[in-house]
């Protein structure tokens, strides 16, 4: 889960690995470094020393004190005595005549044979091999000791607490917000009198960051500040261990004899974050974040060293066990019977041992050692179960801090901590820091105020076409402080920013009217409530589902445009398939769009029947089932109904009296035989039915007198109704997209269209009709059909401003064009060779624009795209040679 590069160098974890053994562990450590010392010394002096000497017990022998030498190995060998005894051994034969010639010394190599055989014969094993198995003894319990530490399942995990941990305490921010809880704990509250932190000065200390290296020599957790000039920031929280691996108490003290203010006199923070500290930190965050999902997920740590000290409680038990029944074994004197009589002579012999008695007093302090590390062992198992090591809350350091937000931790992440806490509390401090929503949230709210001051916001600010200032944020962590006085900005819109929240600032803004929230889960407080109710006019919603629209959408009361984009529906039926809520304080909403998956005209729009004009549903492809709704909200003037796979026109229109404007594009509507159902709409101008499937438009149409906009693009229509050609008003009749094959003569009785669109048809010709009776027309637009020729009465259209001709049968155009003073200047849209054809005087009139004076330009370059955007570069080069010849 964690890269390579994010873990502690491993020879940093061998040195801060100690601030994870609590005393106990680091008492045992000591005490088995003294066992080991002991079996070490027994094993030494078993090496050198270690021997028996033995002296046989039958009494003709005695001892010759004269006649004692050394042996070579540094024994004294016992001599017979001068004179014969009086009677020979009882093993010895009469017969055997007396020994002549050199002497051998055989009766001192007997003796150092005797001792090497009674030392394996006599001697116990316990005396033999006690050393040893004390240091193997050892050897296993100091193995065993650190197991926890190195374990591969918990290595990782301590080595890259390890590292955080040391991050925490050297990071800047660290200093800055403890300073910031201390000061919080010193400052007044309406309940009572100051409140004072234990151990904190009212002076405020000026402290600046150690630099930090990332070269792969170690650093300590802690840092002292050598210099008298600069001192580390001391901790508002006290710690019953030594801070002087934190702060400097020289450094700290001329600074507080140089600095005067009170914490009063100065709320804000000292230290200020450059650029690089503030990303470390917000990267420090996110890393905290990653390890505690990490760690809790799993308590591996609090097993492993569970298990560790249960076996290590084991060997205890059982060394002690074997060993204390051992301790009468270490005899100084031995008796020894070996085998080999016939080679010295005698049946029995006393040995010594020679360093019996250094190890009997070995394996007493052995055992005493033991035995307390067996006692330290018993406290410690009865600290785990005793304890709820995989659970852990910062309630302590919250009453001192003020860092009463921290959450609490559990698993493996609460036990590192309780292990540190027996260290010094003051390192789990702080990491709480990191730990801390508000400590994250006051960082990003100094980032944001470095990086987005207003200076910045200002150049932000673009101006539309209607002249409204308007300002964009994407993408950021929280809304800048500086974004509050803009007081010009008009249009505000937040783009998936993860914390904002407006706040009584927001007063400043005195021109905010409109608001668009893409994404984004905006919170306001009470006092910026009252202000945004009174100013706020339009409201721009997006979101995934219906949970995320913010409740106090509902209580704008000066809204009068409100758009919501996203998943209203629910699975649960057409009944709950609306989850907004009441909507009756919004009593001067004009304009409702909805885009999103509705079953239903929701019921709760009737509570803004009275005041809205305008409804907009985009429902992306989903059925609109159920549509009573409508009936009630008999003051609409415009309704639009787009991808709601409607197949008929709604009954519920019929109450819709005073509607203007009815779009129903983007639908399945296959018949309008319910256009007859619509006449008592005496009001409506504007009809589109685009994009449909409409095989046939009926007489009924002609009912529709007050029409002054008919759009059918983009159906199967063969035919037009010579009712169409009743509805004297209309102005604009958009035909698009069909199957027409003729355009009948009765069009001239459309005296006041403009606009007529036929293109995508299959026209052959145009009725003369057209050109001289609907003189009003400004736009034809006749592309990709299959006209063959234009009639030359359309000279009569002199308001024409805009014709297309594009991909017909056309082999010329005819002069008149040139007769058409509105299509000068590029409203002429046709292929270039076809362009060709015509005069060269009128294809000078029609490729030229003029000043508003009157007069030709006398710039002969190439026009910008928006002056001449229907002319290729071919075209306007040959439009430009023919001019220069002229």
């Amino acid at each position: 889960m964690f890269s390579l590069s994010e873990l502690v160098p491993l020879n940093q974890h061998q040195s801060r690995s100690k601030l994870l053994k609590p005393w106990w562990e680091v008492f045992m450590d000591y005490l088995v470094v003294l066992m080991l010392m002991a079996s070490v010394l027994a094993c030494t002096e078993q090496l050198s020393r270690d021997r028996v000497v033995c002296i046989p017990l039958d009494p003709v022998f005695t001892v010759n004190t004269s006649h004692q030498s050394p042996g070579p190995g540094g024994d004294e060998a016992l001599t017979p005595p001068s004179k014969p005894p009086t009677h020979s051994p009882h093993n010895i034969s009469p017969d055997v005549p007396p020994s002549r010639g050199r002497k051998t010394h055989l009766v001192y190599q007997q003796y150092i044979y005797i001792s090497q055989v009674c030392y394996h014969e006599a001697l116990p094993v316990c005396s033999r091999f006690f050393p040893y198995m004390a240091l193997l003894q050892t050897l296993v319990l100091v193995a065993s000791g650190s197991f926890w530490l190195h374990f591969p399942h918990t290595s990782a995990r301590i080595e890259h607490f390890l590292a955080i941990l040391a991050k925490c305490c050297e990071s800047p921010w660290t200093s800055q917000a403890l300073s910031h809880a201390a000061q919080q704990e010193n400052l007044p509250d309406e309940r009572g009198p100051l409140r004072r932190a234990p151990s904190l000065s009212s002076t405020p200390v000026i402290y600046r960051r150690q630099p930090s290296t990332d070269s792969g020599t170690e650093s300590p957790l802690l840092k002292r500040s050598d210099s008298g000039s600069s001192a580390a920031p001391p901790s508002p929280c006290p710690s019953n261990l030594s801070c002087n691996s934190i702060m400097s108490s020289t450094s700290h003290s001329s600074q507080v004899n140089s600095v005067k203010p009170s914490v009063m006199d100065s709320p804000r923070q000292v230290l200020s974050l450059d650029k690089s500290d503030g990303e470390q930190a917000r990267a420090l965050f996110e890393r905290v974040r990653k390890f505690r999902s990490h760690c809790e997920i799993s308590d591996v740590i609090y097993k492993v060293y569970s298990a560790q000290t249960i076996f290590k409680l084991l060997m205890v038990t059982l060394i002690v066990g074997y060993t204390i029944p051992l301790l009468g074994s270490f005899s100084f004197t031995h008796t020894c019977r070996p085998e080999e009589t016939a080679l010295v002579g005698y049946d029995t012999f006393e040995c010594i041992h020679v360093i019996s008695s250094l190890m009997r007093k070995l394996l007493v302090a052995y055992l005493t050692l033991l035995g307390l590390y067996g006692l330290l062992n018993v406290y410690t198992l009865s600290w785990i179960l005793h304890s709820s090591l995989r659970q852990y809350s910062f309630h302590s350091l919250k009453d001192l801090c003020s860092l009463r937000d921290v959450p609490d931790l559990r698993n493996d992440l609460a036990f590192l901590l309780h292990m540190l806490d027996q260290y010094d509390p003051l390192l789990a401090q702080r990491l709480s820091v990191f730990l801390s929503p508000v400590s994250e949230s006051r960082l990003m709210e100094e980032s944001l105020e470095r990086r987005w001051g207003e200076e910045k916001l200002r150049a932000m600010i673009s101006v539309d076409a209607d002249g409204c200032s308007r300002l964009q944020l994407v993408a950021l962590p929280r809304l800048p402080p500086a974004l509050f006085t803009l007081s010009q900005l008009q249009v505000l819109k937040l783009e998936l920013i993860a914390d904002a929240r407006f706040t009584a600032q927001v007063a400043n803004m005195a021109a905010l009217r409109e608001l668009h929230l893409y994404h984004c889960m905006a919170a306001v407080d009470p006092s910026a409530l009252g202000v945004l109710k009174e100013r706020l006019e339009v409201l721009h919603l997006t979101f995934t589902q219906a949970s995320e629209i913010p409740s106090w959408v509902l209580s704008l009361r000066s809204l009068h445009e409100l758009h919501l984009c996203g998943r209203l529906s629910s699975d649960g039926g057409v009944g709950r398939s609306w989850s907004l809520g009441s909507l009756r304080l919004l009593r001067h909403l004009r304009l409702l769009v909805i885009r999103g998956r509705l079953q239903r005209i929701p019921g709760e729009l009737c509570e803004v029947a009275g005041s809205l004009v305008r409804l907009e549903i985009h429902n992306e492809g989903t059925r609109l089932l159920v549509l009573t709704g409508l009936k009630r909200m008999v003051d609409l003037t415009e309704l639009l109904l787009q991808d709601c796979q409607l197949e008929r026109l709604p009954s519920a229109l019929l109450a819709l009296t005073n509607l203007r404007t009815l779009d129903l594009q983007h639908n399945n509507l296959r018949t309008l035989e319910e256009l007859l159902t619509l006449a008592h709409l005496r009001r409506l101008s504007s009809l589109r039915l685009a994009y449909n499937r409409v095989l046939v438009l009926p007489n009924s149409v002609g009912v529709l007198r007050g029409l002054e906009l008919l759009d059918l693009s983009n159906n199967q229509l063969r035919g037009l109704p010579p009712a169409l050609f009743s509805l004297r008003h209309l102005r604009r009749l958009l035909l698009a997209g069909n199957l027409l094959e003729e355009l009948p003569a009765a069009v001239k009785a459309l005296q006041l269209l403009t606009e007529l669109d036929l293109s995508g048809n299959r026209l052959e010709n145009l009725p003369s009709e057209l050109f001289r009776n609907c003189l009003e027309l400004r736009t034809l637009n006749v592309a990709r059909n299959s006209l063959s020729s234009l009639p030359s009465g359309i000279a009569a259209l002199s308001h024409l401003s805009r014709l297309d001709l594009r991909s017909n049968s056309l082999e010329e155009l005819p002069a008149e064009l040139g007769c058409c003073s509105g299509l000068h200047g590029g409203g002429l849209l046709v292929e270039e060779w076809l362009f060709l054809s015509l005069p060269p005087q009128v294809r000078d009139f029609l490729s030229h624009s003029f000043t508003f004076t009157g007069k030709r330009s006398e710039d002969h370059t190439r026009p910008e795209s928006d002056s001449f955007p229907y002319f290729s570069p071919t075209l306007w080069s040959f439009s430009s040679a023919l001019e220069s010849q002229i």
